[in-house]
């Protein structure tokens, strides 16, 4: 604990948290974070190797399940509130940002795109909700992306998703407020992962990336990991309904 790069939370102690996507890449960070707070961490993922790997190296308490499969992930969720009680805290941290000719889009694959990226965010919300009423508190964090802000081409059923993730984000805030449950999200910008580093880094799109920031670092997982845990736990008591930008400025 003393020797984790996070600034320590108490509130977050012995909270249980679920992250989504928490296999692999910001999801993984996203884990290693939360239990390095003491909270009661639950991750979902579709790769099961990753998911064992990463509850063997860090921690947390890996649930297989392919969030396309809504009624699979409503029973993960109620086995996680079996176990542990009603969930203090989400982060819907999954999704894919797989390339795409927008001519050769089918509504299979159409369908198929929003299922990953948007899709599972809200019945995700919707299933902790319950719980987080009855208790009164607790906080719900999705996941953008600055792609949409910046009209990234190649790719339009992710940005699609990930700008109604902004409305969806809006309305449970409002939803939900009454109840004492804060709903915020995080847009992150050019995040560098060991997926998109093995399938897209170049040096031209590194000069490019550094030329468009504000500020000349190179983002990694942990730079989301400490805006979520902020926003995760009571000292963000007053923050609900917006956006944090996560993206050395390059909006």
């Amino acid at each position: 604990m003393q020797d984790s790069p996070f600034t320590r939370y108490r509130s977050l102690e012995e909270r249980v948290v679920l992250v989504t996507g928490g296999g692999s890449g910001i999801g993984a960070t996203l884990v290693e974070a939360f239990v390095a707070q003491a909270s009661r961490v639950h991750f979902i993922d579709f790769d099961q190797a990753a998911g064992q790997n990463v509850s063997t190296a860090v921690g947390g308490t890996f649930h297989h399940c392919d969030l396309r499969d809504i009624n699979a992930l409503r029973l993960v969720i109620s086995q996680i509130e079996e176990m542990d009680g009603a969930i203090d805290v989400l982060v819907n941290n999954a999704g894919n940002d797989d390339r795409h000719d927008m001519f050769t889009v089918e509504p299979d694959y159409w369908r198929d795109r929003l299922a990953v990226n948007l899709d599972h965010q809200f019945f995700a919300a919707q299933a902790v909700s319950t719980g987080m009423k009855q208790r009164g508190q607790g906080c719900i964090l999705f996941t953008s992306s600055t792609s949409f802000m910046k009209g990234r081409p190649g790719m339009v059923a992710y940005t699609t998703s990930k700008a109604a993730i902004i409305g969806l984000n809006k309305t449970l805030a409002r939803e939900l407020g009454a109840n004492g449950v804060r709903v915020n999200c995080i847009i992150p910008g050019a995040i560098s992962t060991s997926r998109q580093d093995a399938l897209w880094r170049t040096s031209e799109g590194e000069a490019e990336i550094m030329k468009m920031q504000a500020i000349k670092i190179r983002l990694v997982a942990r730079d989301v990991a400490a805006m979520a845990l902020f926003l995760a736990s009571d000292d963000a008591r007053g923050c609900t309904g917006a956006q944090f930008l996560v993206d050395a400025g390059i909006t």
